[in-house]
């Protein structure tokens, strides 16, 4: 009987894939059912890693070259921080 937070799910498989899933419980001495569970958990955090790269993506075409791309005052901040990153820092006796 599943435990009071797990939900069954009824997953038809084909025999090759299934006597695989098989051996491999053997072979790691777990139940099938946890590797299964694994596997599906690992797909579905794939598959959410990359629906937010495509909306992050989507988001940086969308926003390309308009005043939401690049911030004046960061990159005024970036352009001064290389100029002064060749210069040696000061000294808190050197003044």
């Amino acid at each position: 009987m599943p435990k009071p937070d797990m939900k069954n799910l009824h997953v038809p498989l084909p025999q090759p894939l299934y006597r695989r899933l098989r051996a491999e419980a053997k072979r790691a001495q777990r139940p099938a059912t946890a590797l299964a569970r694994e596997a599906i958990d690992l797909w579905v955090a794939q598959q959410y890693r990359a629906a937010v790269h495509d909306a992050i993506a989507s988001y940086a075409r969308n926003v390309a070259g308009t005043s939401d791309d690049l911030d004046a005052d960061m990159e005024a901040a970036s352009v001064e921080h290389v100029v002064n990153a060749g210069e040696a820092p000061e000294r808190a006796g050197d003044q």
